[in-house]
């Protein structure tokens, strides 16, 4: 059976538009979508008695979500296949029990529930870090959510890490006919940076430029499975000085989707997302993609993060 892209719904905005990216990738990849809705009402609202010919009214607001999802994602590919579902559980919990055999899930960046003021959801959180498989958090602007930019912009991890992210990168950015950038972020050694804050001026023999040469040769590493695998593939490399976390939400604003690795590893059962991943979450500018590295054993995982 074909693996659906599951979009997770509660009929706000954030996820109206989560539908509309959804489908266009679904249509691009020829798989069917599967809108879910997620909520532990019904099983408290089973423990009031009801008058039978009554409907509960959450009942009938979910059912009227659902019913605008679906004509949104017909509106947006008439050719897409559309299943829905509706389930009495924990969201985050029911994303990610459907993530084990889902393409990927979809999901908008703040949920009806959610304080507007809030960069991102607890749902959109919760879910790109525990889920089993690819996990977008559509948003930023139109531009971005539209794909005009054609381009798709990949976080290249530290050495050994990062494998399943940049395939997943490679994927899309070809199915796309986009271009792929992949940026490796440096830094200069502390010491220099305070040399030169108190006036002192570079050495001849700068030991920035071999961290950057070092990045530029991390990411001809981590890309050359890649290259091999789609040749035609418009490819970019960018060794860039700054955090990492810093230098992809800054480009961002010029991407259609953004790519970082997320380590699972094993035995442990938080939160796993590092710093680049988080922040990406929080402030970039166009739709995230959080791919889980899998297998990874707790006691040996380093402390650094892409």
């Amino acid at each position: 059976m074909e693996s659906p892209l599951v979009i997770g719904i509660d009929g706000s905005p954030p996820s109206l538009d989560a539908v509309d990216w959804a489908v266009s990738e679904a249509a691009l990849r020829g798989l069917p979508v599967r809108l879910v809705y997620a909520s532990r009402w019904q099983r408290y609202e089973g423990a009031v008695p009801q008058d039978p010919t009554e409907r509960p009214s959450e009942q009938e607001l979910i059912d009227a979500l659902v019913a605008d999802a679906v004509q949104r994602a017909r509106r947006r590919d008439a050719d897409v296949r559309i299943a829905t579902d509706v389930l009495a559980e924990d969201t985050v919990m029911s994303l990610v029990g459907e993530s084990r055999h889902a393409a990927m899930v979809v999901i908008g960046s703040r949920g009806r529930g959610g304080l507007s003021g809030l960069l991102l959801g607890s749902v959109s959180l919760g879910v790109a870090a525990r889920a089993h498989c690819p996990v977008i958090v559509v948003r930023g602007d139109k531009a971005g959510r539209e794909g005009t930019h054609g381009r798709v912009l990949l976080g290249v991890a530290d050495a050994g890490e990062g494998a399943e992210a940049t395939r997943f990168a490679f994927r899309e950015a070809a199915k796309r006919r986009s271009e792929l950038e992949a940026v490796r972020a440096w830094r200069r050694p502390l010491r220099e940076v305070l040399r030169e804050t108190v006036g002192h001026p570079r050495p001849a023999d700068d030991p920035g430029a071999y961290h950057a040469e070092e990045a530029a040769a991390q990411i001809e590493t981590a890309v050359a499975e890649g290259v091999r695998d789609h040749p035609g593939l418009a490819l970019r490399h960018s060794a860039v000085e700054g955090p990492p976390h810093k230098v992809l939400v800054q480009r961002s604003a010029a991407a259609d989707l953004v790519v970082v690795g997320a380590r699972r590893r094993q035995g442990h059962f938080g939160l796993q997302l590092g710093r680049v991943a988080h922040a990406v979450l929080h402030h970039g500018e166009c739709p995230v993609a959080v791919v889980p590295e899998h297998d990874v054993p707790s006691t040996t995982a380093a402390a650094k993060e892409i």
